[in-house]
């Protein structure tokens, strides 16, 4: 028989162990879905729809630096973009959504589900190539929230995962912003574009999901941005007074 001291679960030989899991099983892969949002929507990405939209977009750029901390990219032209394009559409691990925005209709970058672990229930977002036209946008955001609640609510994930080159500032900053919690640095974990890495480790768990949904749906509803589209509150200022109240 386990026995809860202290807080803590123990088993027979009074060693403490992990909370049991009763009825879990295995969560399903993640499929081809549409997620609609107010600002865009998340469609799973197809080279023969999105693939022109999304070069386009991602040569608003003067530069390339967007791809600097990417394993794919940058792109010669339209031809070598739409090739990677239909690999990435092909794959079940990563998954790929084209990010597509309301208004305007068109793909505006994208973002996937992978490492995906179905027996233990857990998932990463990855692949975050949002083009200038999304990035800094409410869209961007929202794109994010619509992926994270697909996982937790739609398919019951217990931990979702955002990792990043530990140099990349602007990756780790979303990351604190959206909610997730630093877990430290694997160094000199991956190789990629011909250097090293050390990839800085974050996660959501399912029991703080509650509270992150929460605020994000109270950021994305209107009446949290004014005439000229600005937020009134930060997504961080809503989740601290979620978590005081």
């Amino acid at each position: 028989m386990d026995n809860a001291v202290n807080g803590s679960t123990v088993n027979q030989f009074g060693q403490p162990i992990g909370d049991p899991m009763p009825g879990w099983s295995p969560r399903p892969a993640p499929a081809d879905v549409t997620l609609q949002g107010r600002f865009c929507r998340l469609e799973p990405l197809d080279a023969e729809r999105h693939a022109e939209d999304l070069f386009a977009a991602y040569s608003t750029a003067h530069d390339d630096r967007d791809f600097t901390y990417l394993f794919a990219g940058p792109y010669r032209d339209a031809g070598e973009h739409r090739s990677f394009a239909e690999g990435a559409a092909r794959s079940a691990d990563p998954k790929p959504y084209a990010v597509v925005d309301t208004a305007q209709g068109k793909a505006v970058g994208t973002l996937s589900l992978m490492r995906i672990d179905p027996k233990n229930g857990v998932i990463e977002v990855g692949g975050v190539t949002f083009s200038r036209l999304l990035s800094r946008k409410p869209a961007s955001t929202e794109a994010q929230f619509l992926l994270m609640q697909y996982a937790f609510d739609g398919l019951g994930y217990r931990r979702y995962e955002w990792k990043c080159d530990s140099l990349n500032a602007p990756s780790r900053t979303t990351a604190l912003r959206l909610g997730f919690h630093f877990e430290g640095i694997f160094r000199q974990a991956i190789v990629y574009k011909g250097r090293s890495r050390d990839t800085a480790w974050y996660s959501v768990i399912d029991k703080e999901w509650p509270l992150l949904k929460q605020a994000f749906l109270a950021w994305l509803a209107p009446g949290n941005f004014d005439a000229d589209g600005q937020q009134v509150r930060s997504l961080a200022a809503i989740r601290d007074s979620l978590s005081a109240a």
